[in-house]
Order: C-alpha cells, then sequence, then structure tokens
C-alpha cells in the first residue's frame, strides 16, 4: 500500500483531475485499507461512475474511522425542548448582531440573490447566521472520515450515508478540490449554510463566477446557495412565512397538523375555530401548530414560505427560530 501510494503521489491527479491527495508523512491508521465493505464500494465508483480504483484504494486508506462520531450519532436522542427553551438559543443579541454585520459586509451579493431568486436577503442570512453562525462554526471533521465512517460503520444509515459518500467523491471529481483537505460537521453537512453533499451537487451555485462552488470560505456562493435551494423548493416572494392564530371551540384541537405537511386549508381550519392574525384565502394549505412559549401556549399558521424552510431542516421550530432571526435582523439593521 506504501508502494502504492508514492505512486499516487507522484504520478495521479484527483482522479485525473488537478490537485494531488495531499497524502500526509504518516499515514492514518488505515482502518478501512481492507474492509470488504470499502473493496464492494470502491468497484461501483469504478463500474458505474468512472472513478479510478488505485485512486480510491489511496484515498480510503487515508480516511479514518473517528469514534467520536459514532458516539455523536448513537447518542438517545434529547427531549425536544419546548420553544420558551429553542428560541434563546438562537435568537440572541450576539447572533443579531453579527448577522447584521454579515448582512453590510455583503450587501450588494445578498441584494443580487434576492433579485435572481427572489428570497429575501433576511431570509438567506439568518439560515447561515442559525446553521453556522455566519461561518463561525462549520465543524471540524474531515468530511471523508465522517461519511466514511457512518457509511461502513454505523448500519442503521448505513444506506443513506453511502449515497452521501458518493455524492461527495463525485462533488471533489467536479470541483476539482482534494476530498481530504474539505471538513464539516460530524454527520458530513458542508461549508457556511450545511450542505450535504446530495444537496451541494443538486442546489450550490458558483455565484461570483470563478468556475467554482466553494461554500466553505467563499460567502458569495454560500449566499447564492441557500437561495438557489429556497427557490427550487418554491420559495414564493414576497409572500408571509406565518400568521399568528387564535382558537376557540372544542374542536380546534383536531386542526393541528401532524408532522409538516399541510393537509388542511386555511379554510378547514376556520370551521374548526382557528382564526388568522392576517387575511387567508380559502384553499391556502397551512401548517397549524402549537408551541410552548415563555408566556403560554402561542398559535401559529405556517404558510407556505414556511413548509419551504422546513425542507431545510424538517423542524417546525427550526423554521420559527429562522423567520424570527429574520424579521430582528431587519429590525436591527433599521435601527442603525
Amino acid at each position: 500500500m506504501q508502494i502504492l501510494r508514492r505512486w499516487a503521489t507522484r504520478h495521479a491527479p484527483w482522479l485525473g483531475l488537478a490537485g494531488l491527495f495531499g497524502l500526509t508523512q504518516q499515514a492514518a491508521a488505515a482502518e478501512y485499507e481492507h474492509s470488504p465493505q470499502v473493496a464492494e464500494f470502491v468497484a461501483e465508483m469504478t463500474r458505474d461512475y468512472g472513478f479510478a480504483s488505485e485512486q480510491l484504494v489511496s484515498l480510503f486508506a487515508e480516511a479514518e474511522r473517528k469514534q467520536s462520531i459514532l458516539d455523536a450519532i448513537s447518542r438517545p436522542a434529547e427531549k425536544v425542548k419546548p420553544w420558551k427553551d429553542y428560541r434563546p438559543i438562537f435568537i440572541t443579541d450576539s447572533r443579531i448582531a453579527r448577522g447584521v454585520d454579515f448582512w453590510r459586509e455583503h450587501e450588494q451579493v445578498l441584494a443580487r440573490a434576492e433579485r435572481e431568486y427572489g428570497v429575501p436577503a433576511q431570509v438567506i442570512v439568518a439560515i447561515i447566521g442559525v446553521e453556522t453562525f455566519y461561518g463561525g462554526n462549520t465543524g471540524n471533521y474531515r468530511v471523508v472520515d465522517a461519511l466514511s465512517t457512518l457509511a461502513f460503520d454505523y448500519p442503521p444509515r448505513a444506506p443513506f450515508f453511502r449515497k452521501e459518500l458518493r455524492e461527495f467523491l463525485m462533488l471533489a471529481r467536479e470541483e476539482q478540490v482534494d476530498p481530504l483537505s474539505l471538513k464539516g460537521s460530524y454527520a458530513g453537512a458542508m461549508g457556511l449554510p450545511q450542505f450535504m453533499p446530495s444537496s451541494f451537487r443538486a442546489y450550490a451555485v458558483d455565484f461570483d463566477g470563478d468556475g467554482h462552488i466553494n461554500i466553505w470560505t467563499n460567502p458569495d456562493d454560500a449566499i447564492g446557495s441557500v437561495a438557489s435551494y429556497f427557490k427550487r423548493h418554491g420559495w414564493q416572494p414576497g409572500e408571509p412565512v406565518v400568521s399568528a392564530a387564535s382558537i376557540k371551540g372544542e374542536q380546534a384541537e383536531q386542526g393541528l397538523t401532524q408532522g409538516l405537511d399541510p393537509v388542511k386549508t386555511a379554510a378547514e381550519l376556520r370551521q374548526l375555530g382557528w382564526a388568522s392574525a392576517m387575511p387567508l384565502t380559502d384553499e391556502l394549505p397551512v401548517t397549524a401548530f402549537r408551541l410552548e412559549g415563555a408566556e403560554g401556549d402561542e398559535y401559529w399558521l405556517g404558510l407556505p414560505n414556511f413548509f419551504v424552510i422546513t425542507r431545510y431542516n424538517r423542524s417546525v421550530m427550526y423554521a420559527m427560530a429562522v423567520n424570527q432571526l429574520a424579521e430582528l435582523l431587519v429590525d436591527a439593521r433599521g435601527a442603525h
């Protein structure tokens, strides 16, 4: 294997493209060097996707199994925090202040993204703010380590992560980057917007026109990629995200949405005792939910743009945090 590494270093660019593997002087323990699963995966990538097997073998000889990743993903799910405890995690003075700075620093790019994709600047900024504190915490695991560990050593979700590993290798080939150089979260989410590799390949864009898509250190590409994601998932320009609601009557509880998909219309919810703070057309599909707020129960109607935010992270509270942070960024920016 050491001979193969020396050969790859001297002669072979990454899968026939620019940039070498950047092999370390002291090779990491080769957990996957003799793995039958890896051999099967390499054969698949060689046969079906045109990769060079010897270079994949060298790559996986450098990949490391990370017990800390398996520990993190295997932890029992925490009890879901109520909204009154979840909201303060993301709605903070520091996150608002840094968001205003980020918006100012990238004002022209955000304005262009809003023009081209129809997604408000404040929503793009809020996504990046919630995901990584505007790039301050994008993850310290090598993506190849994270995805290899989960693809080959975490059976409950191995098919999903094996697909993401395939997508990651393809994006590294397409972007002509060293796959060992890219870092992300323990689950393989990458860059300022925390895209998984499949989302990167489907929605990320070269927004500054330099010929490469870089969501790790290029805020322009990260901004354009978030806007692209939202547009592709059906964002409706100029439309609101949520409407506050009130309820009355014994049937109101029947209106609460199970899951995230809107299954009732505004008219159907009105018949069940829901009243919207803003006028809604009868046929509009809405998500009706209740949150345990600091001052008691809150009732909300999630509109189509709310559903789009839940495509980014499938959580009602996540979408509410993004929306409220976006609104507070507008207020704070106007106050400066």
